[in-house]
């Protein structure tokens, strides 16, 4: 007689955290995670939005990322990523200077090799982005890498909210009032009679 029969549990998906992500594993699995970060948590981005934004604080950053493992001739499958980011923020109009809204949206296939070296041989070669495969990957800041990337040269409003003043224009209220023109006063000198 042989003993009662055991059944495997299901093995339970492994949690990832996606600011200390282990991509192999991740891409091993085929695993996905998406979420939002509120735009402070990324600094250097957060740095060109104004103290108080129109509108109010700026939305979270909306991302997702997906892993999978590719094949290669003659080697094992290497790991990518699949990442998505999208931000909405206010940056300085080069035109007049006022807030104005941006949005960025990032769409990127990112493919892990071995080691630096590697990474940097291939990457300029590639249309993909090639990175060193690392077991704590900081998945914020690389989202925060790739929208700083995705920033415009020149931020501006297709039309500026306000009339721009004429080069050599000046502002009726920063124009001297009541000041006499330097002419007018030699004009006065040449009157007859007047004190020299």
């Amino acid at each position: 007689m042989s003993g009662p029969a055991h059944k495997l549990a299901p093995m339970k998906p492994r949690a990832f955290d996606p600011l200390r992500l282990d991509v192999a594993a991740f891409a091993d699995q085929g695993a996905s995670l998406s979420g939002t970060w509120p735009l402070v948590t990324l600094p250097r981005l957060a740095a060109g939005e104004p103290a108080e934004p129109p509108g109010g604080p700026a939305p979270p950053v909306a991302w997702s990322v997906r892993g999978e493992r590719r094949p290669v001739r003659g080697a094992e499958p290497e790991p990518w990523l699949h990442l998505q980011v999208s931000a909405r923020l206010h940056l300085e109009c080069q035109r007049c200077l006022k807030p104005v809204e941006t949005t960025l949206e990032v769409d990127r296939l990112l493919r892990f090799v071995a080691d630096e070296a590697t990474a940097a041989s291939l990457d300029a070669d590639s249309e993909d982005d090639v990175l060193a495969l690392s077991r704590a990957l900081d998945l914020r800041e690389l989202a925060e890498d790739e929208l700083l990337l995705a920033l415009p040269l020149v931020p501006r409003h297709e039309r500026c909210p306000e009339p721009l003043a004429l080069p050599g224009e000046v502002p009726a209220e920063a124009a001297p009032a009541g000041r006499p023109s330097p002419f007018a006063v030699l004009a006065r000198l040449k009157e007859p009679g007047a004190k020299h």
